[in-house]
């Protein structure tokens, strides 16, 4: 994973030096996202900037990737898992250049032009997390497109001579870019018919589809397997984030099964680095600490659990939103322990980890959704939460650990992976508390024998309350101090764009817009209450949320063990 920046739309008289110039200085603010190289190339009509993080091919596969005639031009931000199926499936010959995994992008944006086909042909064969810009010499013509979930990050907007920018972070295009905005996931841009399309909708997204489907354990566990085994093609020493909880551990547990053979050679040679590193931190007496001390015992992971102190979380919290780029409570609350482990990890030499992110938005796993009325709605809120991840969760793993050139990857979030797990009924993912059947359960049940009992079924613990509950209590205190009253009532008045409605709220806000002070960027990050990171919509399915709102678990009272 990397860093890409495009600038699209260059006219005759403009002075292509210190436009080149100009770009480099703009990727220079992301480098963190790439440290092992950059590149550049600029023509008449485009510069394309790209800092590298190797992972894959590290001697060769720098870029912009160029096709051998000098056509097409190629800024990747991501991983392909599924390149070499590609390759062997392209229909007209290619002459490749690197043994990047991402190359493969330039073949199949090749063939669809040749045989008249649409982007969305070949962006739906991709398996992987990536963002990227493709520039067409020959057509004059630029192809951005973001992955379906939005795990990479993607910013475009227009200077103010009208050029076309692009960015993985909105750092480097804010001050250039009035219009900054997130580019939407599961789209493409293409200048050639100057349009934005969704490539990326599946059938399950309608309830009607999944109503009465029926997905056994072993078809579950089985494609989750897959999943994970497709993550671990890399070429550089890697581990695991392992909090405990059932997602990070079962990751870490498919992980361990695969880890001492090679993906690359179709598992016939030895791994280069066969043990596994699993990694946690948390406060003293974290919850998280513990529970995965327990999982990686079992697993027989090298694992380091680190502490961190919440005055040095403290500390963290003005580079923690600047990286981040968002003021998002709960995602700060989250994102701040995560930032001070990534920095751990990168110490240790490790350049990518796989993580536990999207479980919760495929199987229902916040404690809120024991409240959900029926099937359909739970389904319907499940639909939500997949849309939203970008903004919080994929947004959180990436920026936290791409801070210290750390990548992350999430199995769960696999698109094939996906169509399997969203294509079951949803009432066979939801609680029922008659019979005991807990959050997940589902899951669970899928990986029966595969981690000791205490971590299969302990109970669902988000991040930013698992690393130790004085973190977000110590926050609120630390905010209550910062913010007066008077603030707080007037919030309205200095944040037009979603006021904060709490204290903790105003402070964060309040260091966003040091680093980010144009409404453009305020309008990136969503507004609208939430519990237990639910969205606005299922605030409606007890009348206890509406009083009680607030993104930790802690606040379903009734529900979490240590409810607030």
């Amino acid at each position: 994973m990397c860093s890409i920046l495009g600038i699209f739309g260059l006219q005759t008289g403009d002075d292509l030096p210190a436009l080149r110039r100009q770009a480099l200085e703009l990727s220079q603010r992301q480098r963190h996202r790439g440290p092992d190289w950059s590149g550049v190339h600029a023509d008449e009509g485009a510069i394309l900037v790209h800092e590298r993080l190797a992972i894959v091919d590290p001697a060769g596969g720098s870029q912009p990737l160029k096709s051998s005639d000098g056509r097409l031009v190629l800024a990747v931000n991501g991983e392909i898992y599924n390149h070499r199926e590609l390759k062997k499936e392209l229909r007209h010959a290619y002459d490749f250049q690197t043994g990047s995994d991402c190359e493969v992008i330039n073949a199949l944006y090749l063939e669809d032009v040749l045989d008249q086909g649409g982007p969305e042909n070949f962006l739906n064969r991709l398996n992987g997390i990536f963002a990227f810009a493709l520039w067409d010499r020959d057509q004059q013509r630029v192809l951005i497109a973001r992955d379906p979930i939005g795990v990479c990050p993607l910013y475009w907007g227009h200077d103010r001579e009208g050029r076309l920018c692009v960015a993985s972070e909105m750092k480097a295009i804010a001050g250039l870019c009035a219009d900054v905005a997130q580019f939407p996931p599961g789209h493409y841009y293409d200048s050639a018919t100057r349009s934005l399309v969704k490539y990326y909708e599946k059938p399950w997204r309608d309830y009607a589809v999944t109503e009465g489907v029926q997905v056994s354990a072993q078809e579950l566990r089985e494609a989750f397997e897959r999943a994970v085994h497709r993550q671990l093609m890399t070429d550089v020493p890697y581990g695991v984030l392992l909090s405990g909880g059932l997602d990070s551990s079962l990751v870490a547990a498919c992980a361990a099964r695969f880890a001492r053979k090679r993906v690359e050679d179709d598992d016939v040679s030895e791994a280069w680095w066969p043990r596994l590193h699993s990694f946690a931190i948390g406060l003293e007496g974290s919850p998280d600490l513990a529970a995965a001390q327990i999982a990686a015992d079992a697993l027989g992971t090298v694992h380091h659990g680190f502490k961190y102190t919440f005055e040095e979380g403290l500390d963290a919290l003005p580079d923690v939103i600047r990286h981040i780029e968002t003021y998002d409570v709960t995602t700060i609350r989250a994102s701040t322990p995560m930032y001070l482990l990534a920095r751990r990890i990168k110490a240790m030499g490790v350049k990518m980890v796989l993580s536990g992110e999207g479980s919760d938005e495929i199987f229902g796993g916040y404690l809120y959704f024991h409240k959900a009325p029926n099937a359909r709605e739970f389904h319907e809120e499940l639909v939500r939460k997949l849309d939203a991840l970008y903004n919080y969760d994929c947004l959180r793993a990436n920026k936290s650990m791409m801070a210290w050139g750390v990548e992350p990857r999430v199995p769960f979030l696999d698109v094939e992976f996906l169509d399997v797990a969203m294509k079951m009924d949803a009432q066979a993912k939801m609680v029922d508390k008659p019979s005991g059947r807990i959050e997940k359960a589902v899951l669970r049940e899928a990986f029966d024998g595969y981690l000791p009992e205490s971590i299969l079924w302990r109970q669902k613990e988000q991040f930013s309350d698992g690393v130790g509950y004085g973190w977000i209590d110590g926050l609120k205190a630390h905010a209550e101090k910062q913010v007066s009253d008077r603030e707080l009532a007037a919030a309205d008045k200095r944040f037009p764009i979603n006021p904060p409605l709490t204290k903790e709220a105003y402070f964060y806000r309040s260091l966003f817009e040091q680093a980010f002070p144009s409404p453009a960027a305020a309008e990136t990050v969503p507004g609208g209450k939430s519990i237990a990171c639910s969205s606005p919509a299922a605030i409606a399915w007890d009348a206890s949320f509406a009083n009680a709102a607030d993104p930790s678990g802690r606040a379903v009272a009734g529900v979490h063990n240590a409810a607030l």
